[in-house]
């Protein structure tokens, strides 16, 4: 038994007063308690000067690709041995940030599947959706989910139902990585996209559609989905999500994954920027620091009308996101107009309870996993500190130092 003491806690869901002083026996969390408290005897002692808190939770990452340029197409591509490999490191990088649960929305022959099925101790649990649906030559086809027709719809959700997938993934729109998709359109038909969402509801599995435009998300809407990633609001002339859109995703209790954080030095030092996104920023009208802004703009607003919002970063389909830069993300949500607590429940407790894991991770509580962050400063006060973990327990596993 052992105990992890910081004058800072977070809990999930809030700072508590005075820090805490979080015991931990093996694998789970076996108390919560005040900064000064008296351990149980035998019980070993590790004081920070930082701030603790759940281990955080990306609810959108790509595991098989490694982030650099054409990463993600290059996955359509690989072996098997390949991918697991790209996997494994990528868990690394996640865990290294202080990330102790992701949620991978795209692979290549359900490989997260089995490295989540293999679950190494001091890797970050998976919650794996296999391969995204999507049209014939669609967005990120080249993964290997392309499906048409409402037979081969419904074939494709029971191939995920018996594959053991945790969660579906469908394109509900064109990509800015897939070169002859429509970014600013939609893919499948009203009556495709429903029955995606039917099958696999009755699956008993959540769907989760990827829309970067206006029209993709109303589509998605539409069709009835659980949760829509990305959520940008791609329109001609610019981003445009009207609160009629944010308030119909409120009332349908619809999820928001608005994977934000941008490395702007990482983009400037690309050769050049993939098509899709040079096309994005063409019809829109905006250079990078005008786009990312604008999208701010669009979360603070969903705040403002009761959305749903988890985070997740989209890590490793691009090298402007590269696997470990959840800070990024949830620093963005502080100038929408997050609090420092309610920032960080996008990415622990919040997403806890989206991906179905509530009663397992995402707060510090007794009979909880043991997945504890200690970062190196006052995180009520700044996102910044969460660059600097100096402690990540992954089910009670240290993966940092």
């Amino acid at each position: 038994m052992h105990a992890v003491r910081a004058p800072v806690a977070f809990d999930g869901g809030r700072f508590l007063e005075g820090g805490a002083t979080v015991v931990v026996d093996g694998d789970r969390i076996v108390g919560v308690e005040a900064f000064g408290c008296d351990l149980p005897e035998g019980c070993t002692l590790a004081s920070y000067d930082g701030t603790v808190l759940p281990g955080l939770i990306n609810a959108h990452t790509h595991l098989a690709a490694e982030g650099t340029l054409g990463s993600l197409e290059r996955v359509g591509a690989a072996t098997d041995d390949e991918i697991d490999a790209w996997i494994e490191q990528s868990l690394l990088s996640q865990v290294r940030a202080g990330v102790t649960t992701v949620r991978d929305l795209g692979d290549r022959h359900y490989r997260t599947v089995v490295a989540r099925d293999r679950a190494t101790p001091g890797l970050p649990r998976i919650v794996a959706a296999g391969p995204p649906i999507t049209t014939p030559g669609g967005h990120c086809h080249y993964l290997g989910g392309e499906a048409s027709g409402l037979d081969g719809i419904r074939a494709a959700v029971d191939e995920r139902r018996e594959r053991g997938v945790d969660v579906v993934k469908v394109m509900a729109a064109g990509g800015m990585l897939t070169q002859g998709t429509d970014i600013f359109g939609v893919q499948f038909s009203a009556d495709e996209l429903r029955a995606v969402v039917e099958a696999a509801h009755e699956a008993d599995l959540a769907l989760l559609a990827h829309a970067h435009s206006l029209a993709g998300i109303e589509h998605a809407l539409e069709a009835g989905v659980d949760g829509i990633e990305h959520f940008t609001g791609l329109a001609e002339g610019g981003i445009r999500v009207p609160d009629e859109v944010l308030a119909r995703t409120a009332a349908a209790g619809v999820t928001v994954d608005p994977t934000l954080g941008f490395d702007q030095a990482a983009f400037d030092a690309l050769p050049a920027p993939p098509p899709g996104v040079l096309e994005a920023m063409r019809r829109t009208g905006m250079d990078p620091p005008s786009f990312n802004a604008a999208r701010r703009e669009v979360v603070g607003r969903m705040r403002e009308h009761g959305v749903r919002v988890v985070t997740g970063v989209d890590d490793g389909a691009i090298a402007t996101k590269p696997h470990g830069s959840i800070a990024l993300s949830i620093r963005d949500l502080v100038p929408a107009g997050f609090t420092m607590a309610d920032a960080l429940a996008t990415a622990t407790s919040l997403a806890a309870e989206v991906c179905g894991l509530a009663e397992v991770t995402g707060s510090l509580r007794a009979g909880l996993a043991a997945d504890v962050l200690v970062v190196d400063g006052d995180l009520s006060g700044s996102p910044d500190a969460l660059r600097a973990p100096v402690l990540v327990l992954a089910r009670g596993v240290s993966a940092v130092p």
